[in-house]
């Protein structure tokens, strides 16, 4: 599984200001919708609930909401940098400026868990990260995750 297959160039975003966790769902919703075609409604209130687990705020800085869900087709992601770090009730208790969404559909078992491990392999590579965090522009964004894992892969 490579990143290119699930992250849409299109759902890469730079956010300036984010004033809460449940508006960075509902912004996480809205792409979904326009890139992904899927109900926004329907994916907010999917991370809602995954959220209420547990927080997905990993630390460093990082969070990866994700969520299964009956409606999508497939694995998909979405990548945020904000610009003006969020509270976000992380693991570290620290603030989260880059937040990797992933929607499964609800079925998905292991296909969903290895989407899961790709993603969280890759924000874990402070390199990236430290490129991630220096970059404004959604294009050398995507380039930085997609071309990172290409090259770990192979």
């Amino acid at each position: 599984m490579e990143l290119t297959k699930i992250l849409n160039p299109q759902a890469v975003r730079v956010v300036s200001q984010m004033t809460s966790k449940k508006r960075l769902f509902q912004e996480l919703g809205e792409i979904a919708a326009q890139t992904y075609g899927l109900n926004a409604a329907v994916a907010i209130d999917g991370l809602q609930e995954r959220e209420s687990l547990g927080p997905t705020g990993v630390g460093h800085g990082i969070a990866l909401p994700h969520a299964r869900l009956e409606e999508v087709p497939g694995i998909i992601g979405i990548f945020l940098r904000l610009e003006k770090p969020l509270d976000y009730d992380s693991v570290d208790r620290q603030p989260v400026d880059l937040v990797f969404g992933l929607f499964a559909p609800k079925e998905s078992g292991v296909e969903h868990l290895k989407a899961l491990a790709l993603v969280s392999r890759t924000m874990r590579d402070a390199g990236i990260c430290t490129k991630l965090r220096a970059n404004t522009d959604p294009a050398k964004l995507y380039a930085i995750l997609t071309e990172s894992r290409a090259t770990a892969a192979a």
